[in-house]
């Protein structure tokens, strides 16, 4: 995978497709789990999504770069 993503002659960092692949995932898996009702045994729900996001970002980041 390349360090810089060129667009339109904007240098962009390499890993900007999959933070924002990891964000749609993010989002897709949150109203899955709202939807469930698996929030209301959480004690930060906030904290739970966000650690959701950098499991999903890490989890790409790894399968991608080895």
């Amino acid at each position: 995978m390349p360090r810089e993503v060129d667009f339109f002659g904007v240098l962009l960092p390499g890993v900007l497709p999959v933070f924002l692949l990891s964000a749609v995932l993010q989002l897709v898996l949150d109203a899955a789990l709202s939807h469930v009702g698996a929030y209301r045994n959480s004690w930060h729900p906030a904290l739970v999504r966000l650690c959701m996001f950098v499991c999903i970002f890490s989890i790409l980041l790894v399968t991608l770069y080895q």
